[in-house]
């Protein structure tokens, strides 16, 4: 098919009984077409790390939250804060969780687990003596 022929096609197509013909040279290189080779790229890292924090200040909080934002997990020991700066930093760590659709965690008494979501995090605590049914 020439220039022309694909034009006259593109303006007018042909009506579903007309016969199709082809060039050899066409039929020919429709055969050789191989489909394009995808390559498959793995996002997940073999270095995951998790990082371990003993906030004595809820200024630190700040910090926890740039680890999970590098895609790193934390868990966060609340022990040496005060209740109302606990209570702040958890506020403070669930909203960056939140935002960057991670698990966080309630791991021991005071001890949180916070996780990005390219860390999945699988099974439940039972912390207070509860038993789940």
């Amino acid at each position: 098919m020439g220039i022309k022929d694909k034009f006259k096609e593109f303006i007018a197509p042909m009506d579903e009984d007309e016969v199709l013909e082809l060039d050899p040279e066409e039929v020919q290189a429709i055969s050789k077409y191989e489909a394009p080779k995808s390559k498959v790229v793995s996002n997940a890292s073999f270095d995951t790390k998790m990082v371990l924090f003993e906030p004595r200040s809820f200024d630190e909080a700040q910090e926890i939250g740039r680890r999970l934002k590098d895609n790193k997990a934390a868990v966060i020991n609340l022990h040496k804060l005060q209740r109302d700066y606990a209570q702040r930093t958890i506020d403070f760590l669930t909203g960056v969780v939140f935002a960057l659709d991670g698990t966080i965690q309630k791991i021991g008494q005071n001890v949180i687990l916070c996780a990005p979501k390219s860390i999945g995090v699988n099974g439940k605590i039972n912390v207070d003596g509860e038993d789940e049914q």
